[in-house]
């Protein structure tokens, strides 16, 4: 799925060499993949007390265990930053499991240009502008939304008793391949770029850990702002989530190979769940 993940090295001609400019689309999109991987890194900032480091604005302590966030994150522009960047959070659609009635918040694009330079980013490698900024966290943004409603095909369809699941906590993990993705690896796939895990409240009954899989779909569509295909799964950790994969691949095998239309759950309606 997607383009390939390696890079073929330029020759070093000098100017007999002409190298195409990339577009807005495909420089966002290789920005993207380059700040995934540096979220899996270890950070190259002062972790407690002291100083913080040149280029790592961040004295971070209390970090956060759901989301891998500050408990007060740093709104404050960086020493070198080139230009400056919004301080406001968007709210997501993504219900709170720690707090009822709440959604989850995204950081804003300067909490999201520190936490990089905290992981060891540097933006001049990546030559990017305000405008890619705010197109990174509208990226970011969507991915995550769209991840949430795969999310909810899952626990929908075969879990309709829990009418709203919720989600607990998330960390990025962009290095640590999943069994799944290397297999499709040795099928001729590329590896994704990013993966992260999420821990889904199936209504008080079970946490649920869900697998996601970033993989590279070609330059950022302007209206959708994806870029990205998502493999979204339950983990193979638990009797019941293996059961839920093994039923999922029985209904695509139907449908993809016999050509039959498999007879689905129907979550309840809201008019249905009040009685």
């Amino acid at each position: 799925m997607g383009a390939a993940q390696s890079t073929v090295a330029q020759p070093n001609c000098g100017e007999a060499c002409e190298v195409k400019p990339k577009s807005e689309g495909e420089r966002i999109a290789a920005a993207r993949r380059h700040i995934a991987q540096l979220s899996a890194a270890p950070s190259e900032c002062p972790s407690a007390g002291g100083a913080a480091a040149m280029g790592c604005p961040v004295d971070h302590q209390g970090i956060n265990p759901l989301n891998n966030e500050l408990e007060h994150p740093n709104q404050k522009p960086a020493p070198d930053q080139p230009f400056a960047l919004p301080t406001k959070r968007e709210k997501s659609t993504i219900p709170k499991a720690e707090a009822p009635g709440e959604t989850w918040t995204y950081p804003s694009p300067q909490m999201f240009w520190n936490a990089m330079l905290k992981k060891g980013w540097r933006w001049e490698d990546d030559h990017l502008s305000e405008k890619d900024m705010d197109n990174i966290i509208k990226i970011h943004n969507a991915n995550n939304e769209e991840a949430w409603k795969e999310v909810l095909k899952w626990e929908n369809l075969l879990h309709p008793e829990c009418d709203a699941p919720k989600l607990r906590s998330f960390k990025g993990d962009a290095k640590n391949i999943s069994p799944r993705a290397r297999f499709r690896s040795l099928l001729g796939y590329d590896l994704p770029f990013d993966r992260h895990d999420w821990i889904v409240d199936r209504c008080g009954a079970r946490d649920v850990q869900y697998v996601i899989d970033y993989y590279d779909g070609g330059a950022v569509d302007p209206r959708s702002k994806l870029f990205t295909h998502l493999d979204v799964r339950p983990a193979l950790n638990h009797p019941g989530n293996m059961w839920d994969r093994v039923v999922v691949a029985y209904w695509r095998f139907k449908f993809d190979y016999l050509g039959m239309v498999p007879s689905l759950p129907h979550p309840p309606v809201d008019a249905e769940a009040k009685h």
